[in-house]
């Protein structure tokens, strides 16, 4: 018996709570996790559309009423505001209006304010073309984005800043990673086809990677359970080969040596597994919860590594001495190259935090390298496009060690424009003339460390 559809008002009261969680600071996917799973997938989608249009619903709400009404209050009319202002918008004006007055009507404390509810969503169904013009000047407002990001991008990407704002505007696309060792990517294409889902391969830089045309539930993916493929970005499918090509034991060990430093959830752990059966891999993670995500993912799929709960940063509360051939470092960031995937990301950070990420990222990769043998390699990665988390840290982690030699690596990657703009730079060799990079924005750096 299938179960009854939640009604709009009641998901958009869910809605406007993860909204107003978000603003005090709370991660969207940490609220989502206390939902009931059958209201989630509807609130996440909800709430993931008007965080797009969050800046532009805040000042239009500031033109409809100069003095902010109370918090939950104020969570419901931005986030009415916010999903009317959607490409396509998911309801009419008027559907949005009667159901979250109807949610006021339903909520305790908002009742008696219900009709200043309705007076806002009406005007704005009715001046509409002139309260849009009113807000575009602000650039809170035009990008959907915090002031202090939209500077920080025109500042480290003068040349596509606009078009990293706009594709950050834009559902991302769902990409699979084959699992190899239990067949080839084109048997698991045809299945795809089979179970009428849409597909097509990756480039050259992603042997095992596919993109669907449309993101589908993980049950709906053949042998899924099996282990057969992983959900898994098109970036992050990069890290395991980079770091691992052409890399052998050191004095004929049997086997690969590697440190997985910061491995939560666990995917490119088991992508390191998966091209190196055989490998020692140790992944780690500072939080507990996320090591028993680790090792769901890794049980899946069929694969075996020591994961264990500990701060990278301190390896003498973990390591046994023996010297790592290979060291993924995915440290923790802004998650600024994800904001699309993400859309909270962009709200929940201040300009402050990339000081403190800065500094976080420099301790690591400081504390990581005496733990590499010589001739082994590290490689340095985040899910971000601002340089201070990328390129510059990358430059001075090689000033203060003369023993890191600079690998070949691709950099920064940032997503690609909308079809018919300039390509964005270092988009990945998959990119199609026509169509956007199905990669999320990251940075990756290699080192090696030199014998001497």
């Amino acid at each position: 018996m299938n179960e009854p559809k939640t009604p709009l008002w009641q998901q958009l009261q869910a809605t406007a709570a993860a909204l107003q969680a978000v603003r005090q600071g709370q991660s969207l996917t940490a609220w989502l996790a206390a939902l009931p799973a059958a209201q989630r997938p509807g609130v996440q989608a909800l709430a993931s559309q008007a965080l797009r249009q969050w800046g532009r619903a805040q000042a239009l709400r500031q033109q409809l009423a100069r003095r902010a009404p109370p918090p939950p209050l104020d969570a419901l009319l931005c986030c009415a505001l916010a999903l009317a202002c959607c490409e396509p918008p998911p309801y009419s004006d008027f559907t949005l209006a009667d159901q979250a007055v109807e949610a006021a009507r339903r909520q305790r404390g908002l009742r008696a304010q219900a009709g200043f509810l309705n007076a806002c969503l009406r005007r704005f169904g009715r001046e509409r073309a002139a309260l849009l013009a009113a807000v575009q000047a602000d650039p809170v407002a035009r990008w959907n984005h915090p002031l202090w990001w939209v500077q920080r991008l025109q500042r480290d990407h003068p040349a596509h800043w606009q078009a990293l704002l706009e594709q950050a505007q834009e559902m991302p696309p769902m990409a699979l990673r084959v699992n190899l060792r239990q067949g080839s990517r084109e048997a698991y294409l045809q299945q795809l086809a089979q179970a009428q889902l849409a597909a097509r391969a990756l480039g050259p830089a992603h042997p095992a990677g596919i993109v669907l045309a449309r993101p589908a539930p993980v049950q709906a993916l053949p042998g899924f359970a099996q282990g057969r493929v992983s959900v898994q970005d098109g970036a992050a499918q990069r890290a395991a080969p980079l770091l691992l090509q052409g890399l052998a034991p050191a004095g004929g060990a049997p086997a690969l040596r590697v440190l997985d430093a910061c491995a939560a959830p666990g995917g490119k752990t088991a992508h390191l597994l998966e091209l190196r059966p055989g490998a020692e891999v140790l992944a780690l993670d500072v939080d507990a919860a996320r090591c028993a995500r680790i090792r769901g993912n890794l049980a899946r799929l069929g694969l075996a590594a020591e994961v264990r709960a500990a701060d990278a940063a301190r390896p003498a509360q973990w390591w046994d001495g023996r010297p790592f051939d290979a060291i993924l470092l995915d440290a923790p960031c802004s998650a600024s190259g994800i904001s699309r995937r993400h859309p909270d990301a962009r709200w929940l950070r201040r300009e402050s935090d990339l000081a403190a990420l800065a500094a976080t990222q420099r301790r690591l990769l400081a504390a990581l390298w005496p733990l590499l043998r010589p001739g082994g390699r590290l490689l340095y990665a985040t899910c971000s496009v601002f340089r201070a988390e990328g390129q510059e840290q990358a430059d001075h982690f090689r000033a203060a060690h003369p023993d890191a030699l600079a690998l070949p690596a691709p950099g920064h990657l940032l997503p690609a424009l909308a079809p018919g703009g300039n390509p964005a730079e270092k988009c990945g060799e998959d990119t199609d003339a026509h169509e956007p990079c199905t990669e999320d924005g990251f940075f990756y750096a290699l080192f090696e460390k030199s014998a001497a």
